[in-house]
């Protein structure tokens, strides 16, 4: 592990020693930021963003980790003793840290697959609602009439095609959630 704190990210940033930084940190399991100012938290994680090109996720419960939640692709706020600041800033809100596992490993996990198989529903009803348009055009002789009414075309998205998807959204979970805590590797299988 790499153990870092204001001081030497004052250093790094100011000597444009950041890619000897991200080499050194690229060999460790974890770093650890301790007595940074804001600015240097939301610093670090551009810097991650823009050189290494990965997703960052980053959690604080203060508001000197807004800026940090903020610059990161994905933002947990912890509501705690310092306020509801990060909480305000962030994409998500936990109320403890160890409430971190179950929003990752179950939560995530669960909506992964959720979107991934809306998406292939998405496209199934739209693939044949465009091909019974296109069936019709030759039954009709390519004259340009409509198949159905303009409200009921307007309406198909809207209230003829929403139950499935408000269904999936709601209920569906291929995993329960003391399997997925149980063996995290699951969480790896959808991507």
């Amino acid at each position: 592990g790499l153990v870092i704190d204001g001081q030497t990210l004052n250093i790094i940033f100011q000597g444009g020693l950041e890619e000897k930084f991200l080499a050194l940190a690229r060999h460790c399991r974890s770093v650890l930021c301790c007595r940074a100012t804001p600015l240097q938290k939301s610093m670090v994680v551009k810097l991650v963003r823009r050189q290494l090109k990965v997703m960052t996720l980053s959690i604080g419960d203060g508001a000197n980790d807004v800026s940090m939640i903020q610059a990161a692709d994905v933002g947990i706020g912890i509501s705690g003793q310092e306020g509801m600041q990060a909480v305000m800033a962030s994409d998500f809100a936990i109320s403890r840290f160890k409430h971190l596992k179950k929003l990752l490993l179950v939560h995530g996990h669960w909506c992964y697959t959720r979107l991934a198989k809306m998406v292939i529903y998405f496209f199934y009803k739209n693939v044949c609602y465009v091909n019974l348009l296109f069936w019709y055009q030759f039954f009709c002789g390519f004259s340009g009439s409509s198949m159905v009414d303009y409200w009921q075309m307007i309406f198909f998205n809207l209230f003829f095609t929403s139950v499935p998807p408000l269904l999936f959204g709601v209920l569906d979970k291929d995993v329960s959630a003391e399997t997925l805590l149980r063996l995290p590797e699951l969480y790896k299988n959808g991507q």
